[in-house]
């Protein structure tokens, strides 16, 4: 009977020991947990999910640049600051140095990469006019046009038409593109080019804000209408001349005809002794004449 007894408080004492060391255990698995919580915090800041999504996919962009600005980019945002100090736009150059500039608005987009492909096998620069909210799906070819040695300039957050627009709304669409550029490394956007060429007395006050020249242009190649690949080339060197800034596109639809013309067109302005130049770059080299008139809104409003 004795030995009995003994043995359920011999198997309370294993089943004790037992308790003790699944305890043990999920403390520990639980202090483990923890501490992966606390990293995956500190290296989302904190965030919600959402924002996590958004600070990882801006973490697989690399930056695209650490280091400062060359003498010669230095000279270049100096020679806009100049221009923007006697007009606040520009719709060419003087014409002097034989400098044309090939702009390409409403980008990034799916078509910016093969875009880009062109102008690095041709080793041209061009000057690239973003609307910030493409930057979250499309930034790494912003980056990769800073390191190519393009230059981005603003083309609003959304693509409105501000002369529709409040005062503060107009600054908010101004203001988004400038800091998006920056989180990617890009140097403070010094250009701007309106949508739809839609403008007024209001965005003038905004840019001087910002301290952002207007940059029209005096060829429209329309090949937003996708009028063929032919025409796209026709047009940029029909209107092409020293001094001339040419309007392209590389975002807003189907860019395909814009890419096939692409080359041609560079070809045909070298074979007229044309340099192919960034904004800045012609700034720098044929800034526009003083006391030309302020142009009104290209978009009738």
């Amino acid at each position: 009977m004795a030995a009995l007894r003994r043995a359920p408080a011999a198997t309370a004492g294993v089943r004790a020991s037992q308790i003790r060391r699944r305890r043990l255990a999920a403390g520990v698995a639980a202090l483990v947990l923890v501490a992966l919580l606390i990293g995956l915090l500190a290296s989302s800041g904190g965030s919600t999910p959402a924002s996590s999504t958004a600070h990882a996919a801006a973490k697989r962009t690399a930056p695209a640049r650490s280091a400062p600005p060359s003498d010669t980019e230095q000279d270049q945002r100096a020679a806009v600051a100049s221009v923007l100090g006697y007009t606040p736009f520009v719709k060419q150059g003087s014409g002097r140095a034989r400098d044309v500039a090939l702009t390409f608005d409403d980008g990034p987009g799916p078509y910016t990469p093969e875009l880009l492909s062109v102008l690095e096998r041709e080793d041209v620069r061009a000057t690239f006019f973003a609307i910030g909210r493409m930057e979250r799906y499309f930034s790494a070819s912003t980056v990769r046009e800073i390191r190519d040695g393009d230059v981005v300039g603003d083309h609003t957050e959304t693509h409105p038409m501000l002369a529709l627009m409040s005062a503060h709304a107009q600054h908010e669409e101004l203001l988004e593109p400038i800091i998006r550029f920056e989180a990617l490394g890009g140097p403070r956007a010094i250009l701007f080019r309106p949508p739809y060429g839609s403008f007024n007395a209001t965005t003038f006050h905004e840019l001087k804000a910002l301290h952002l020249l207007m940059v029209l242009w005096s060829v429209d190649t329309k090949d937003y209408t996708l009028p063929g690949v032919h025409a796209i080339v026709q047009s940029a060197l029909a209107g092409a001349h020293p001094g001339a800034i040419i309007l392209m596109h590389d975002g807003g639809g189907d860019r395909s005809e814009t890419i096939a013309a692409l080359p041609a067109i560079i070809r045909g302005l070298h074979a007229r002794h044309l340099h192919i130049v960034t904004i800045p770059q012609m700034m720098l080299a044929e800034p526009p004449p003083a006391g030309q008139p302020i142009p009104t809104s290209l978009a009738g409003d």
